[in-house]
């Protein structure tokens, strides 16, 4: 076979396969958050109150990439339910902090529970050695090691 017939293997792309797998495990994590009254926004916000203790609202908003007004309507259910809290700051009156209840902080490890079983779910395929690497790959990929919620 001379040179010119040599044909070579197209280089492999993985962002179809990515996109498949993050539709398949958003499906299945909104099956697991709806009976526990949450969707992945909630989950995400209640995540960065875990790890921050407390917050400004604007704060909050730049750190969900939010806008203000969304924030508030985020803000606004999730006080409803007694998730979260939201007082004046003994700083500056005109700002509200922003803190997790107890029952946030419950309602929170149960869903990351049911999350967890979802993982489990989806990737069964997968060694833990694997998952370990495909997380830390995932990381790389998008630059947010120090995202609170990975």
């Amino acid at each position: 076979m001379d040179e010119q017939q040599v044909v070579e293997r197209p280089t492999r792309r993985s962002g179809a396969l990515v996109d498949y797998l993050a539709r398949h495990l958003r499906r299945r994590s909104e099956s697991a958050l709806a009976p526990l009254g949450l969707r992945t926004r909630h989950l995400v916000a209640l995540t960065v109150l875990r790890e921050r203790t407390e917050i400004t609202q604007r704060d909050l908003a730049t750190v969900l990439v939010l806008d203000s007004t969304n924030v508030v309507g985020l803000l606004n259910e999730l006080e409803t339910r007694g998730l979260v809290e939201r007082r004046r700051s003994a700083e500056d009156r005109r700002r509200h902090v922003v803190t997790l209840t107890d029952d946030g902080t419950t309602l929170l490890c149960r869903a990351e529970t049911a999350l967890a079983a979802v993982e489990d779910e989806v990737f069964a395929g997968l060694d833990p050695a694997q998952r370990e690497q495909l997380h830390e790959l995932l990381l790389a990929a998008t630059g947010s090691a120090s995202a609170p919620f990975c």
